[in-house]
């Protein structure tokens, strides 16, 4: 395994600044934001893509720090019912696809979307309940007439181009569980995967053991990232866990993310790497910071410490005791 970092927490330095720091501390990787809700700070697909010269320069930039870029990430809602919304979520990710391709980047991360619940609507419809039945006829036609039809011409589009797509399974979006994430990649086959973010299986009520076990078992991890959570009993029995209020909202939430080993302890993230490794992945740890009690560096800092501790790098042997 390497030990990587989702970037677009340095859109502040510059793409050279930010592969420096990285590599100081230790890393092996980066995740590169190209659009969508990440934004473009490091990697802006349209200049990369209609400038040869340019495209090269990244390229030889990224080499020469002997970093590997794990995946580029072009999270939006594609799916969104406005469609001059959609229309530039899905530009971005079709420009995304394409800059993969080139550079031989492995894994495209996005969200699956979420559409509206028919025709004519403004906004997402997230149903989270099967009764009243309404719920269910509105998941019915998201599911049949937006979400597997949309994904099987973009799954296609990326499998032409030896790019696997890595779906964030994440609450607002159609596909935010193992089983949601099986069912797409059912109807749409392997280029569709998990970008597995345990943070978002704890608020969920997920074990995030569990779920790396249920998609390993289909082969269907195609990329990780390293965030934490941690749940506020006491704020849970008001609020719930589908807890509407603003992130920023620290005290009063029923769930907030932290840096690694901050939610859970050491432990816990020794038996998430080892349970990964059980099931076949051996690819990057990407490191994702969204810690409102840490700043950016030491909340990176501490993260890269913690699974430090836990990563498994070298390659697997034989097993000398059999």
């Amino acid at each position: 395994m390497k030990l990587g970092v989702f970037s677009v927490l340095f859109s502040q330095k510059s793409l050279e600044e930010t592969l420096d720091y990285i590599q100081a501390k230790g890393l092996e990787a980066i995740e590169i934001g190209t659009g969508g809700y990440p934004g473009k700070a490091h990697c802006d697909p349209d200049l990369l893509l209609s400038n040869e010269q340019k495209l090269n320069e990244f390229r030889q930039l990224i080499d020469a720090k002997g970093i590997e870029i794990s995946a580029l990430s072009v999270h939006g809602n594609t799916l969104h019912p406005q469609k001059e919304i959609a229309q530039e979520f899905h530009d971005d990710l079709i420009k995304t696809i394409d800059l993969a391709h080139k550079l031989e980047v492995p894994v495209v991360n996005t969200f699956s979307g979420c559409p509206g619940d028919h025709e004519g609507a403004k906004y997402p419809n997230w149903p989270v309940a099967p009764w009243p039945n309404e719920y269910q006829e509105i998941l019915k036609w998201q599911w049949e007439e937006k979400v597997i039809p949309y994904w099987k011409e973009v799954g296609q589009y990326a499998a032409d181009r030896n790019v696997k797509i890595g779906l964030e399974l994440h609450g607002g979006f159609s596909v935010h569980t193992p089983a949601t994430l099986l069912r797409l990649r059912d109807a749409v086959g392997e280029v569709i995967g998990a970008n597995l973010d345990p943070s978002h299986m704890w608020w969920q009520g997920i074990d995030p053991l569990e779920a790396i076990k249920i998609l390993g078992k289909h082969n269907a991890i195609h990329h990780f990232h390293a965030k934490d959570t941690t749940i506020d009993q006491n704020n849970v029995n008001r609020f719930g866990l589908t807890d509407m209020q603003s992130y920023s909202n620290m005290l009063d939430r029923a769930w907030q993310f932290r840096t690694v080993g901050f939610g859970h302890d050491i432990k816990t993230w020794a038996d998430i790497i080892s349970t990964l490794r059980l099931v076949g992945y051996d690819y990057v740890i990407s490191i994702e910071h969204e810690d409102g009690l840490m700043s950016i560096d030491e909340g990176f800092t501490k993260a890269v410490s913690n699974l430090h501790q836990v990563l498994l790098k070298e390659p697997l042997g034989d097993m000398w005791w059999v």
